[in-house]
C-alpha cells in the first residue's frame, strides 16, 4: 500500500496527546510493513528524528496550517494534489481532520467532542470551523477510530453514524513512566519542594481540566491537617484560564502550589515521586495522565465522568470531580500512606494492557479493509 499519514503534529518539542498518538501508532506500522510505502506529509520542516525507516517518504506541504483558513488550504488543495502526485491508496489523519475534496480512503481518529460538550471553552473562531466540518469528516471518513469507548459511542451519538462505522484504537502510556527508588524520590522531591511530599497534576492548565476546584480541595486540605504537602502542578497555561488565576491569588496556601509550567524533559521522575497524580478533569476522550500515573505507581485520583472510570477501571480513586470536599477527602487519604501497595500494582497491569502495538495492528488492519 502507499499510505498518507497527517504529520502536523510531529513537532519535537510538543510530542503530547494527538503527536504521541500520530507517532506512535505510525512508527509500529512503518516498522511491521518495510513493503508498504508511507509518505509523511508535514505542514513546516521536519525534524529527521521522524524519518525512522527506508520505507518513509517526507513531504513538505505549506501553508503552516495552524487557522482555518490555513487548514482549508492544506486539506482541501494541498493533499488532493499531492495524493494524485504521488499515487496514494489510503489516508492515515489522527488529528480529527480529512479532506472533502478526494476520493482517496481514510481513516480518521477522533480524540474526543470537547467542542459539542463544553463550546465555552473553545476560541469563537475555532468552535465555528468544528460545528461546520467535524461532522461532515467524520461522516465522510471511511472508518473513525475513536479513542475509547465513550468517545465512540459519543460520536456514533451526535454524528448518526452506525456501530460499524466507529471502532476504538486506545492511547498508552508514553515511554519512560516507572516506579522510582527511594533514593530517586527523594532527588526529585528535593529538586521542585524542597523535600516536601507533593501530589501532581499534568496537563494543560485548562477550565476542562477542574483546576479551580483542585486547588480550592489542596487549600482546604492544608487548612484541616496542617499537612506539608505540596501540590505540583505540570503545564502550560491554556486560553481562558482567568478563574484560575484568580482562585490561586485568593487561597491561603498559595505558597505551597509549584507551578512549573511545561516540563518537555524529565517529567516522568517527578510523576513517580509524588504521593499521587490528580486527574480531575470534567471530560476527556481518554486521558493519557492516568495512565502516566497507574505506570509510575503511585496512587491516581480521577473522575467518574466521561472516558476516566473506562481507562481506571477499578483501579485508583475514581471521584465526583464537581465535589471539592471528595477531592480533599481523597488527599488526606493519600497524605496518610494507607493506599494498599495491592492496588498500586493492580493499577500498574492495568496500564500495561494498553499497548500501542495493539492500536497500531488495528489501525493497519482498518487501513487494508477500506483500500
Amino acid at each position: 500500500m502507499r499510505i498518507a499519514v497527517n504529520c502536523r503534529e510531529l513537532l519535537s518539542h510538543r510530542m503530547e496527546g494527538i503527536a504521541r498518538y500520530t507517532f506512535e501508532t505510525t512508527r509500529r506500522m512503518v516498522l511491521d510493513h518495510p513493503d508498504d510505502d508511507f509518505f509523511f506529509f508535514f505542514d513546516r520542516p521536519y525534524d529527521e528524528q521522524f524519518i525512522f525507516a527506508d520505507n518513509i517518504t517526507p513531504v513538505v506541504l505549506g501553508p503552516q496550517a495552524r487557522h482555518p483558513l490555513l487548514w482549508y488550504i492544506w486539506f482541501e488543495l494541498r493533499l488532493p494534489r499531492a495524493f494524485k502526485k504521488y499515487k496514494i491508496d489510503v489516508f492515515y489523519s489522527a488529528d480529527t481532520y480529512l479532506s472533502m475534496k478526494t476520493s482517496v480512503p481514510t481513516l480518521l481518529v477522533c480524540h474526543d467532542l470537547a467542542y459539542v460538550h463544553y463550546p465555552e471553552h473553545i476560541r469563537d473562531i475555532h468552535l465555528k470551523y468544528y460545528r461546520k466540518n467535524f461532522p461532515k469528516f467524520h461522516r465522510r471518513a471511511n472508518h473513525v477510530v475513536a479513542v475509547s469507548e465513550f468517545t465512540r459511542q459519543d460520536v456514533i451519538k451526535n454524528y448518526g453514524l452506525s456501530q460499524d462505522a466507529v471502532s476504538v484504537g486506545y492511547n498508552a502510556t508514553p515511554p519512560g513512566f516507572k516506579k522510582l527508588t527511594a533514593t530517586e524520590k527523594e532527588e526529585q522531591k528535593a529538586k521542585y519542594t524542597q523535600g516536601h511530599p507533593y501530589f501532581i497534576y499534568v496537563g494543560s492548565l485548562h477550565p476542562r481540566k477542574n483546576l479551580v476546584r483542585l486547588i480550592e480541595a489542596f487549600d482546604n486540605f492544608k487548612s484541616n491537617t496542617n499537612s506539608d504537602h505540596k501540590l505540583v502542578l505540570i503545564g502550560r497555561f491554556a486560553w481562558k484560564n482567568e478563574e484560575l488565576k484568580d482562585t490561586y491569588e485568593k487561597i491561603i496556601h498559595k505558597s505551597d502550589i509549584i507551578l512549573t509550567g511545561s516540563i518537555h524533559e524529565g517529567i516522568h521522575p517527578v510523576v513517580a515521586a509524588s504521593e499521587g497524580l490528580f486527574y480531575v478533569s470534567l471530560f476527556e476522550g481518554f486521558g493519557i495522565p492516568i495512565l502516566e500515573g497507574f505506570s509510575s505507581h503511585v496512587p491516581v485520583v480521577t473522575s467518574n465522568v466521561s472516558s476516566m472510570p473506562e481507562v481506571a477501571d477499578d483501579c485508583g480513586i475514581v471521584i465526583d470531580p464537581t465535589d471539592t470536599y471528595q477531592i480533599e477527602k481523597a488527599m488526606t487519604r493519600l497524605a496518610k500512606g494507607s493506599y494498599p501497595d495491592s492496588e498500586i500494582e493492580k493499577a500498574a497491569n492495568r496500564a500495561a494492557s494498553f499497548t500501542w502495538k495493539k492500536t497500531a495492528n488495528h489501525i493497519y488492519a482498518k487501513l487494508k479493509s477500506i483500500t
